[in-house]
Order: C-alpha cells, then sequence, then structure tokens
C-alpha cells in the first residue's frame, strides 16, 4: 500500500534554513507560527496601520450609569438604615418617657389614697374662710330643717317640744349667722393690701409713678403739680392708688368695710339705723361683685372651652393620620393628660358660675325687696351655694394635701 508525503511536511509547519536558501522555494512565504503569548500582532503585508483600539462609548456610559445607580441605591440604603435607627431611638426614648408619666400618675392615684378627708378638714377648719364655710353649711342646713318643719312635717306646731325644738333651732341659726359675721371681720384687708402694692409699680395708669408722699416739698413743681391734681388731699398716693384700681377690687374693699360695720351695730358698738344702711349698701356691693364675677367666669370658661376644642381637635388629626397610641405613645399621653386637666378646670368653672347664681338670686330678694316665697328661696339657695362653695375649697385643700404628698 503507498502512502502520500507533502512537502515542507515537518513538526511545526515551518520553513528550514536550507528551504529559505533554495530558490526554487523564494517566491513562496510562508507565515511564521502563531505565537500565543502575544495579543496582537500585524500583518507585516498590510499597507494600513492598525487603529488604536478604544473602548465603546456606549459600553462606558452603561457601566456609568450602573455604578451611579448602585451609589445611589447604596445612599439610600444607608439613609434608611439611619432612619431606622433614629426612629428605633427615638422610640425608646419615647417608651422610657411614657413610663415616667404612667409612674407618676399611679404615684397622684397612692397619693390621693393615703389623703384622707379628716386631713382636709383639718387644714381647713384651720382658717377662718374654712370656718364660715363649715358654719355656712350648718346654719342653711338647719334653715331648709326648720322650713319642712313648720310646712311639711309638722304644719299645726301645738306641742310644746315641738315648739322648744324650733326655738333652739331658730337660736342656733341666729348664733351661727352673727359666728359668720366676726369670722370675716377685716376681710377688707386683703384688697386694701392689692390696693397699696399699686404704690411700687412705677408708671401706673394714672400716669406717674406712686412714690411715698412727702409733707416737707415746697418746690415750685410740686406746688404746681398738686394745684393740677386737684390740691395736696387728691396727690396722696393711697387715695390716688384707690381711684386707679380695678372695680371689682374696689368693690370687694368697699363690701367687706360695710360688712364690718354692719357687724359692729350687732355688737351694740355703733347705732343700728347705721348698720341697717350699712347692710343696705354691702347688699348693693354684693350684688355687682356677684355680676362682676359672672362676666369674668364666662370670659374663663370660654378660653376654657377653646383649649379643649384644641386639644380634642389635635387629636382627631393624628387618628386621622393613622397616629395611634403605640405609635405616639408620649403625645397621647400629654394630650390625655391636659385634656383631664382642662375638663376638670371647666367643671369647676360650672360649679363657680352656679354658686354665683345662687348668690344672685339670694341678695336679689333684700335688693328688691320681694316679700313672696323670701324664705324658701333664700334658705335653699344660700344651702346650694354653701354647698358648691364648700366642695371648690375642699378640692383646693385636697389638691394642696397631694402635692405635699408628692413631694415629701
Amino acid at each position: 500500500m503507498s502512502s502520500i508525503s507533502f512537502p515542507h511536511s515537518s513538526d511545526e509547519m515551518g520553513p528550514s534554513s536550507s528551504s529559505l536558501h533554495d530558490p526554487m522555494q523564494v517566491p513562496f512565504y510562508t507565515p511564521p507560527a502563531f505565537d500565543m503569548s502575544s495579543s496582537f500582532q500585524m500583518n507585516p503585508l498590510s499597507a494600513h496601520p492598525p487603529r488604536t483600539p478604544r473602548p465603546s462609548t456606549a459600553t462606558q456610559s452603561h457601566f456609568r450609569n450602573m455604578s451611579m445607580s448602585i451609589s445611589m441605591y447604596d445612599e439610600k440604603a444607608e439613609e434608611e438604615q439611619d432612619g431606622e435607627t433614629v426612629k428605633a431611638d427615638k422610640g425608646e426614648v419615647d417608651e422610657d418617657e411614657v413610663v415616667e408619666l404612667d409612674e407618676e400618675d399611679v404615684r397622684v392615684k397612692e397619693a390621693e389614697k393615703l389623703v384622707g378627708a379628716h386631713e382636709v378638714w383639718r387644714d381647713m377648719l384651720v382658717t377662718s374662710n374654712g370656718r364660715d364655710k363649715a358654719f355656712k353649711l350648718m346654719q342653711y342646713s338647719i334653715r331648709v330643717y326648720l322650713l319642712f318643719h313648720s310646712k311639711v312635717l309638722f304644719r299645726s306646731g301645738k306641742s310644746a317640744w315641738q315648739r322648744e325644738i324650733v326655738r333652739r333651732l331658730t337660736a342656733a341659726k341666729n348664733g351661727l349667722s352673727f359666728t359668720r359675721k366676726m369670722l370675716i371681720m377685716f376681710n377688707w384687708l386683703a384688697p386694701l393690701s392689692q390696693v397699696l402694692a399699686q404704690q411700687s409699680v412705677p408708671f401706673s395708669s394714672s400716669g406717674s409713678s406712686l412714690t411715698p408722699h412727702s409733707f416737707t416739698a415746697t418746690s415750685a413743681s410740686s406746688s404746681k403739680y398738686s394745684q393740677l391734681s386737684g390740691g395736696p388731699f387728691l396727690s396722696h398716693p393711697v387715695l390716688r392708688a384707690l381711684l386707679s384700681a380695678p372695680p371689682p377690687i374696689l368693690l370687694e374693699l368697699v363690701n367687706g368695710l360695710s360688712d364690718d360695720i354692719y357687724s359692729l351695730s350687732r355688737l351694740g358698738i355703733i347705732g343700728s339705723k347705721l348698720g341697717e344702711r350699712a347692710a343696705r349698701f354691702a347688699d348693693w356691693c354684693w350684688l355687682f361683685t356677684t355680676l362682676v364675677g359672672l362676666v369674668e367666669n364666662g370670659v374663663e370658661l370660654g378660653v376654657i372651652e377653646g383649649l379643649q376644642r384644641e386639644v380634642q381637635s389635635r387629636a382627631y388629626k393624628e387618628s386621622l393620620s393613622g397616629a395611634t397610641s403605640k405609635s405616639q405613645p408620649k403625645a397621647s399621653k400629654i394630650d390625655e393628660r391636659e385634656l383631664t386637666r382642662l375638663q376638670k378646670k371647666n367643671y369647676w368653672l360650672q360649679a363657680s358660675r352656679a354658686k354665683l347664681v345662687m348668690d344672685l338670686i339670694f341678695v336679689s330678694w333684700d335688693i328688691f325687696r320681694i316679700k313672696g316665697w323670701k324664705d324658701t328661696v333664700q334658705s335653699f339657695t344660700g344651702l346650694a351655694a354653701a354647698v358648691l362653695s364648700s366642695a371648690k375649697l375642699y378640692d383646693k385643700y385636697r389638691t394642696a394635701l397631694v402635692n405635699k404628698a408628692l413631694t415629701s
């Protein structure tokens, strides 16, 4: 079997040294072996130089956009992680503050349990105002019982023991009324102190500072000022302070002085006729004081109700936005406590207004000298006013004792 042999078949398929020098084989060019180590080889027979390879612009922009998007995602992830960390820290702070508020509420409830009714009455009866409220309750309770005794229970009242009970209770009622008059004596010192306190306030409503009057001043300016202001009497600082004082304080001052004159007449120091005039003038002062108190009470009620609506609307908006007591525990707790405080203040303002209405009805029967149903109306209105004023004073002293127990 014959075999076919190819010329120049060597192991590396390259020309030998003898073939290169052979003239018969010179026109045939055999390319050199491909070098795997080099990345690029130029064709020696090419007339054009090779182009420098450049990266693609689209590829560059694509990778640039990818890198920017990756960096943006990384920044967003970091911001979200930081936000979650801040929210977690804030949530921990809110939870701590809510726990403190809850603990404070628990302490207040425990302090309220520790304060007894006898302790409140003990502190109330130490003061003359507290004793006046206690005696007023007793006085008008007796008066209402006498009204029922004579009109409902024992209409005839012919027996001796019935007449004796009525006599003793009537004496007790009159004695309590006189005792209350003695307890509230010199109450005009409080409004007088407020009037005199204006002397230390420079540039008051009178247009000049209220400095102590000097009777030895002989300068021309002081004499001219005295003539312009109505003489040395009207230029006295006390009188000028009285003239520049607010009307409610002046009414309270004059009412206290008139009550003391009437009390002195009942003691026998002053004549009865002057005492009756002073009592009637005191009733007029009481009427105007009650009217002023109703106006001030209405203004305060309007302010408190406005604050209540503001807190309730804020809570309603938070509920619409999805905020709950769990998501915002601190804000919900603060709003709840503020609303409770405003509701309590509104309650006592309503009680004060009811008391002022009772006083207005009571004094109107004396001022306008109404005869019909006088004993009945004044007995019930007086008892209602006594209950309301005593309850308000009781709450005041109880709150003071609770705060004292919290601080101790």
